[in-house]
C-alpha cells in the first residue's frame, strides 16, 4: 500500500474532493483525520467500512487557534501528521458578479478561508513534520488562476495566492525534507456544486465544451495525483502545481 502507516490530515474532508481523497488515502493504508466546519461523521463511517481508521474534528481554518487545536488533536489521537491536504475552501456559494459589486467583507471572507486558512494549517502542521524529519503538504489551487475567469476575482486571486504560497513554502521547507505542491482542479461536480443554484446544468455543460476530455470532472479525478504527491513516488517533486482539469488548461 502506498501510504501504509502514514497519517493524513485533510481539511474540508467531510464531503466533495476532500472526502474522495480521504477514501483514496484510506484504501492505500493511511490513517485519516478529517477537519471541517460540518459533521465529518458520515465520512468517518465510510472509511471505517473500508477497514480504515479515521477521526474528525470541527475546524475553522480561518482561525489560527482552531487550526492549532486541530493539529494537537491529530497528533494525540493518531500519533503524527505525515501528510496535510489543504482542501478547505469557499466556492460554490459565490455567485458570478463584476468585481465592483464584490463587497470588502466578501473579499475578506474568501481570502481568509481560501488563502489564510492554508497558511494557518501549514503553520499548525509544520512543527510535527519538522520533528519527524519529513512531510508532504498538498494545497488545492484551481485552474481558474491560469484562465483568469471573470466574475470571480476574489476566488481567482485567492487561488493565485495558493500557488504563490506553495512555491515559497517549497523553497523554505525543503531543508526539512518537507515537500509542498499544489493541485489545480477544474470545475468539479462535487455534491456542493451540483446542489448550488449558481451552477445550473447549462453552466456545467459549457465548462465541458472547453476541455479536451469531454466529460464532467468528478472528485475521484483528483485522487490519483494526490496519492502520487503524498507517497514516496512523488517524494522528489516540490514547488509544483499540477493541473487536473481534463485539458481545459494546457501548459
Amino acid at each position: 500500500m502506498l501510504l501504509e502507516g502514514k497519517v493524513a490530515l485533510i481539511t474540508g474532508g467531510a464531503r466533495g474532493i476532500g472526502k474522495a481523497i480521504a477514501l483514496g488515502f484510506a484504501r492505500e493504508g493511511a490513517r485519516i483525520a478529517l477537519a471541517d466546519v460540518i459533521d465529518g461523521g458520515p465520512a468517518v463511517a465510510e472509511i471505517a467500512a473500508l477497514g480504515g481508521r479515521a477521526i474528525t474534528m470541527r475546524t475553522d481554518v480561518s482561525q489560527e487557534e482552531s487550526t492549532k487545536t486541530m493539529a494537537r488533536a491529530v497528533v494525540e489521537e493518531l500519533g503524527a501528521i505525515d501528510i496535510l491536504v489543504n482542501n478547505a475552501g469557499v466556492f460554490a456559494d459565490l455567485g458570478k458578479k463584476p468585481f465592483v459589486e464584490i463587497s470588502g467583507d466578501e473579499w475578506d471572507r474568501v481570502l481568509a478561508i481560501n488563502l489564510k486558512g492554508m497558511f494557518n494549517c501549514c503553520k499548525a502542521a509544520y512543527p510535527e513534520m519538522k520533528r519527524r524529519g519529513k512531510g508532504s503538504i498538498i494545497n488545492m489551487a484551481s485552474s481558474v488562476f491560469f484562465a483568469g475567469v471573470p466574475g470571480y476575482v476574489h476566488y481567482v486571486a485567492s487561488k493565485g495566492g495558493v500557488i504563490g504560497l506553495t512555491r515559497a513554502l517549497a523553497r523554505e521547507l525543503g531543508s526539512d525534507n518537507i515537500t509542498v505542491n499544489a493541485i489545480a482542479p477544474g470545475l468539479t461536480a462535487s455534491e456542493v456544486v451540483l446542489e448550488s443554484p449558481n451552477y445550473p446544468e447549462d453552466y456545467l455543460n459549457a465548462s465541458i465544451a472547453g476541455r479536451s476530455l469531454k466529460r464532467m470532472e468528478v472528485p475521484q479525478d483528483l485522487v490519483g495525483v494526490a496519492l502520487f504527491l503524498a507517497s514516496d513516488m512523488g517524494s522528489y517533486a516540490t514547488g509544483q502545481t499540477i493541473v487536473v482539469d481534463g485539458g481545459g488548461s494546457l501548459h
